[in-house]
């Protein structure tokens, strides 16, 4: 870790904080503030606002921006890996939906810095820094409707004189009433958005009877626009409730063509889903810490320690987060260290270890501390919900499949998992 404070460019919150300063703030906040305001966001539905602002206020929100804008330069861009994860886990502990906001926010600036321009850069970077704006990437079109389900989700984009004009929906959009930016992932060729879209294995676009599909386009859209509007029915989960990811609707919205990052395909090209892969398991990491530590401290106050099989459940907690801690510092090193190959398959390792590391230690919690800790206002029975709704994220059959398919040597995608 380096130094508390590290003097750099003009920064509004004073000198740049350092990596370790950096997390034992966010702890701080986590622990005294967040993890209070946890359940009312819940039960509400609400976007974590004043958790932001104070992330805002401690220096916290531009941790994914570069050094050089102002920012605390971290993720697998700047090879400064951990401290974006531990900041992730930290958040998760206090609250899950808090940390996928935050992790949609992060990983936007992660590709406007590996993507953008410098005039790009210079002006979004910017407004985090010196402003507070938060961003997120929305991809979600699911193609078939569920059960008892009419509408159909996607989006269609039309070229027009300066830009394109994006028409339709996007489901699952994580703080739609939260975020000022959204960097919207749309295919050219009709709805899908980038799970959906499939560049062929060697490289060159596929087709599969319709416009090249590696030609995915990362547009960055200003959400103050008047044509973009939220519909807040749609989104009534079970957990994961208050990142607020409503169903967004775009009315001929349009995206100035400079407001594109990176090249059309680049998304996939570039594989830059498999940086984020394992950003899911730092927040899986945070519910199993934050679950062990309130498992710990009942156990103590109803001192039930001296029952052998409490303390079995006890020591499964703490070596499970344990194990899930190895392994993120595992893969962050790698990727630190420019072994992108070996680091996108180990984050596919990472997210499904740690998922089943967290599941397992809820459950532990759950088991030695009995059924009052799923009475409100225990925070156990928020982490069960949210962590079973965010699992789901991605299939992790189809995770533990890929990481076959690359042990046999075959042909897989380390972004998206599919079959």
């Amino acid at each position: 870790m380096t130094a508390d404070l590290v003097h750099g460019p003009h920064h509004p919150h004073g000198p740049v904080l350092g990596d370790q300063a950096a997390v034992d703030r966010a702890r701080k906040l986590a622990a005294e503030t967040f993890a209070a305001r946890a359940d009312d966001y819940d039960r509400r539905a609400a976007f974590p606002a004043e958790d932001f602002d104070d992330l805002f206020a401690a220096g916290l929100l531009a941790a994914a921006v570069p050094r050089e804008y102002g920012g605390l330069g971290f993720g697998p861009q700047q090879r400064n890996t951990l401290p974006l994860w531990e900041l992730t886990t930290t958040l998760a502990s206090a609250d899950l939906s808090l940390a996928r906001c935050w992790e949609g926010h992060a990983n936007s600036l992660v590709l406007i810095d590996a993507l953008g321009t410098p005039e790009q850069k210079r002006r979004w970077f910017a407004g985090v820094v010196g402003r507070g704006e938060k961003w997120v990437a929305w991809s979600g079109e699911p193609r078939a409707p569920k059960p008892g389900e009419t509408s159909r989700f996607g989006t269609a984009l039309t070229p027009v004189e300066g830009g394109w004009t994006v028409r339709g929906t996007k489901a699952f959009a994580t703080s739609a009433t939260g975020a000022q930016w959204a960097i919207l992932f749309v295919d050219p060729a009709g709805p899908g958005g980038a799970r959906h879209a499939q560049p062929a294995p060697n490289g060159r676009a596929a087709t599969n009877g319709r416009a090249a599909r590696s030609e995915l386009l990362m547009l960055a859209c200003d959400l103050s626009d008047p044509t973009v509007s939220v519909d807040s029915t749609w989104w009534d989960p079970v957990g994961m409730r208050a990142t607020v990811s409503h169903l967004v609707r775009f009315d001929d919205t349009f995206i100035p063509r400079d407001h594109l990052i990176g090249a059309p395909g680049s998304y996939l090209s570039g594989q830059w889903q498999s940086a984020f892969v394992p950003h899911y398991a730092s927040s899986f990491l945070g519910a199993a810490q934050a679950a062990c530590a309130y498992g710990l401290a009942y156990i103590r106050k109803q001192d039930k320690g001296a029952d052998p099989y409490v303390r079995q459940r006890a020591g499964s907690m703490a070596v499970n987060v344990d194990t899930a801690r190895l392994w993120l510092r595992h893969v962050a090193a790698l990727w630190d260290e420019g072994r992108v190959d070996e680091a996108r398959i180990a984050g596919s390792k990472a997210r499904h270890v740690i998922e089943h590391l967290a599941e397992e230690t809820v459950h532990h919690c759950i088991r030695a501390c009995g059924a009052r800790s799923l009475v409100r206002p225990s925070p156990v029975e928020r982490i069960l919900r949210d962590l079973t709704f965010y699992q789901r994220h991605d299939n992790d059959d189809h995770i533990l499949a890929t990481i076959g398919r690359a042990a046999l040597g075959d042909d897989h995608d380390p972004s998206f998992h599919k079959p």
